[in-house]
């Protein structure tokens, strides 16, 4: 069975992009014995678990899942905070279920989400910025927030953008994109009619939008917004382009500088070398890292 990628509620759960995509599982969490009978179910299925979840979530949510971890005693379960807003998470997750079914060690994959969450353009469009307090607001925008009628496009991910919609234009992707959208209130075709046409997108489609999300952009008059990669062929090249290392505190493989499922950093290059030439362990030898359980 391909790796578990499993996030915090069901609304975080996209439909699968095609035939070949797995399910998502969704991480119980009522009561702690629930919690941990699912994870354990999750371990026992599938081998290793990718937990997603927002790195804005609330903190009880956040202790539950190292409670999880900690009492299960499982080397097993990655627990990823991105900093994402919620449908920007949900397309990451599709994302990881696409590759799952890839050959990509489940190291490889949990380090992977760092990189593919960098290709991801979530935003949304605003009726009042007056409560943003995610995205640098100035106090201009804030007094114009108030003007009735007026309406603000803003990019979280991959850097910070704000402009007045009619004026300005919401700089978007140089790659190929499918566009998801989720209206709150009131609805508005502004997404599916004009940015995607401005980012020239391969595909849209319409999605529920997240609980989360009227909490994480400060207001219900919103429609959110993600592009990003969706054909398999191309986010595997993506992952398998990039060079892979061991884990030094796990042993499990990794890309980028840090192991998704420890936490441990990637040692530096002179100490790899060293390590590489004497047989041993650069030195200090596998200090505990930093929210490693």
């Amino acid at each position: 069975m391909p790796t578990a990628i499993a996030v915090t509620s069901p609304d975080l759960v996209l439909p699968p992009h095609d035939r070949g995509t797995p399910p998502a599982a969704v991480q119980p969490l009522g009561t702690l014995e629930d919690s941990l009978t699912g994870m354990h179910a999750l371990i026992e299925q599938h081998g290793y678990v990718i937990s997603l979840y927002p790195s804005s979530t609330q903190s009880d949510v956040t202790r539950r899942l190292h409670t999880v971890r900690s009492v299960l005693e499982s080397d097993r379960i990655a627990l990823l905070g991105i900093d994402l807003p919620p449908l920007g998470i949900a397309l990451l997750a599709q994302q990881l279920r696409q590759l799952s079914v890839c050959d990509f060690s489940p190291g490889v994959l949990a380090s992977a989400a760092r990189l593919l969450a960098h290709y991801i353009y979530a935003g949304a469009l605003l009726g009042s910025v007056a409560k943003l307090d995610r995205v640098p607001v100035s106090l201009k925008s804030h007094a114009k927030s108030w003007v009735p009628g007026a309406q603000f496009a803003v990019l979280a991910n991959p850097r910070a953008e704000l402009v007045r919609v009619g004026q300005e234009d919401l700089p978007g992707p140089e790659f190929g994109t499918r566009l998801l959208s989720a209206a709150g209130q009131p609805p508005s075709d502004w997404v599916t009619s004009t940015l995607a046409p401005a980012w020239q997108v391969q595909g849209a489609a319409t999605v529920p939008l997240p609980a989360e999300s009227v909490r994480w952009w400060g207001t219900n008059r919103l429609v959110e917004f993600a592009a990003g990669l969706y054909d398999v062929s191309v986010l595997y090249q993506l992952v398998s382009s990039v060079r892979r290392d061991e884990c030094r505190w796990c042993g499990l493989e990794l890309i980028g500088d840090r192991c998704g499922f420890c936490a441990a950093p990637l040692a530096p290059p002179v100490a790899q070398e060293l390590s590489a030439t004497t047989g041993r362990a650069p030195s200090p030898v596998r200090a505990l890292p930093r929210g490693a359980t």
